[in-house]
């Protein structure tokens, strides 16, 4: 288990840059076998030293790039796959670790002709809607451009997940996106929080001018 200060969401990647001596002990354990660990928020405390409150939900990273410094540091690349449930905290030798419960969202059933249900639909096209307007808003007032802006997964599940790795929205609200027990409501709970980003930024643009 890896407990970060951010959030790792399902499709999204993580860089990460190993100097502590549990954690370079993690990288060679996790290399040596599947080349997976879990990574959960801490609530609180701190990244280093050990001793923090974590969130007992996560999600799998799976590495898929590494280089070994001559110092013993690690720098690797891993990308989010499942989440689970931390159902037992275990004694933190070498390395924090747990047991787990994968986590499956509930069930969106699917039309009759085997395409997404039209409320999954309709508030997938809402969410990019509003994520695109929410990032016209940002770079109107000076954030950096988007590298590209590209479609989202036509599939909603999927889309849920990249609309929240691409939307201006803190490590609490990450984790509530995290926890979402489904689709549906991941996708309703990112329509709230890029219409509020949406509305903050618009009132920020307005005292401006």
């Amino acid at each position: 288990m890896f407990p970060l200060g951010t959030v790792l969401l399902p499709h999204g990647h993580l860089p990460l840059h190993i100097f502590e001596p549990r954690y370079r002990a993690l990288v060679k354990d996790v290399l040596a076998g599947d080349g997976e660990f879990g990574v959960v928020l801490i609530e609180r405390g701190q990244e280093v030293g050990g001793g923090d409150v974590r969130f007992d939900i996560g999600t799998v990273a799976r590495i898929v790039q590494t280089a070994e410094l001559p110092d013993g540091r690690w720098l690797l690349d891993a990308v989010g796959t499942v989440r689970f449930r931390v159902t037992e905290w275990l004694p933190e030798d070498p390395y924090p670790q747990a047991l787990v419960e994968t986590l499956a969202d509930e069930p969106v059933p699917v039309e009759d002709d085997g395409g997404a249900p039209a409320e999954a639909a309709e508030r997938r096209t809402a969410v990019e809607r509003l994520l695109r307007q929410v990032l016209a808003l940002q770079v109107e007032l000076g954030f950096p451009a988007p590298s590209a802006v590209r479609s989202i997964d036509e599939d909603p599940a999927t889309a849920a997940f990249e609309a929240a790795l691409l939307s201006p929205i803190g490590p609490i609200d990450a984790q509530k996106v995290l926890e979402a027990p489904g689709t549906l409501a991941r996708l309703a709970l990112l329509e709230a929080l890029l219409d509020d980003a949406r509305d903050m930024l618009g009132r920020r643009i307005a005292e401006a001018d």
